[in-house]
């Protein structure tokens, strides 16, 4: 539970970091979003979960 949270923590700083940096950036990231057939943003979706757990697994092992 621990790793959870200090996960969650880490990636809120990230977001934070991103936010407070670039907002034109994200605002622009946002539109692109919007346009994007739902089809695309779950596939995106899937594969930043696929990578996700990979990293975890490499460094976890």
């Amino acid at each position: 539970m621990t790793d959870f949270v200090v996960a969650l923590g880490l990636l809120l700083v990230i977001e934070g970091v991103v936010y407070c940096l670039f907002p034109d950036a994200i605002r622009r990231i946002g539109r692109m979003a919007e346009a994007m057939p739902d089809a695309s943003m779950r596939a995106s979706g899937l594969l930043a979960m696929i990578i996700g757990v990979g990293l975890v697994w490499l460094v976890r092992h």
